[in-house]
């Protein structure tokens, strides 16, 4: 049996093989497309039994990406994040990986919240070893609460519900507290000014953020490029790295080699 199959990463109280965590990626695709499926059609889809489907949705109830009622499933809350997560995973999944490549062993990390850099705090705490994560999204620290090497520091700070994110002067006073070596955050759109937010609120904690970090990494699926978002995230000389998907519009690539930011793109 190749190494990879036999590769297992840890997953809550048990161990998941690389066949189940397929299985649930392949969940998270359909509902994505569907939005809500009977469990039975689920099963019949994945060609699996409806025991071992329940057992996998079991687990992605408890990460808080799903919801299981009444013999179906959809997305797990109208909470944002937990519904963009469900967007697009495989995506997600591939940029986060990419970009996991970046963080060596016992490297101090921050965090924003967002879809792609909740599956990359996964990935770190299951791949690296003494990494310090630091964030001030409580749905990140949730989501890896008991991954096997989460070492997770929590900013304070005013709490935004739907976004499940700390903002605000104290946020952005704990975030000066930190120097780290890599920030990685998303963004809502792209300007000719710079990547841009929709919450000014949430702008002005990752731009405190952004200046305890030695290097700053936007991870975004590349229809973000088409859109702009409302306020000023930060600005091109902050940033120096992309990670996006291969979807990306070469003018927009040419745009940020121009302005000395790498673009590492994954294949979909």
């Amino acid at each position: 049996m190749a190494c990879v199959e036999k590769r297992i990463c840890y997953c809550y109280h048990e161990y998941m093989t690389e066949k189940q965590a397929a299985r649930q990626k392949k969940i998270l695709e359909i509902i994505s497309q569907v939005n809500r499926i009977e469990v039975a059609k689920l099963a019949e889809i994945i060609n699996i039994s409806k025991v071992t489907l329940r057992s996998d949705l079991g687990r992605l109830e408890e990460k808080g990406i799903i919801r299981h009622e009444k013999g179906e499933v959809f997305p797990g809350s109208s909470d944002d994040i937990n519904n963009r997560l469900t967007y697009h995973y495989d995506t997600k999944q591939k940029i986060a990986r990419a970009a996991c490549n970046l963080v060596r062993d016992g490297e101090a990390v921050m965090i924003e919240s967002g879809s792609c850099c909740a599956i990359l705090a996964e990935e770190l705490t299951t791949k690296r070893r003494e990494i310090r994560l630091i964030t001030n999204s409580a749905f990140i620290a949730a989501y890896i609460r008991r991954l096997p090497h989460a070492r997770i520091i929590i900013l304070g700070g005013d709490y935004q519900n739907d976004s499940q994110v700390m903002v605000g002067p104290i946020a952005r006073l704990c975030a000066q507290s930190f120097s780290v070596d890599k920030l990685f955050i998303g963004t809502d759109g792209f300007s000719e000014n710079g990547f841009t937010g929709n919450d000014n609120m949430r702008s002005e904690i990752v731009q405190d953020m952004a200046k305890q970090a030695q290097e700053v990494i936007i991870l975004t699926e590349s229809e973000k490029f088409s859109k702009q978002g409302l306020v000023p995230l930060l600005p091109f000389s902050s940033v120096s790295a992309v990670f996006t998907d291969s979807l990306i519009p070469l003018e927009k690539e040419s745009f940020l080699a121009g302005r000395g930011i790498k673009v590492h793109k994954v294949a979909i």
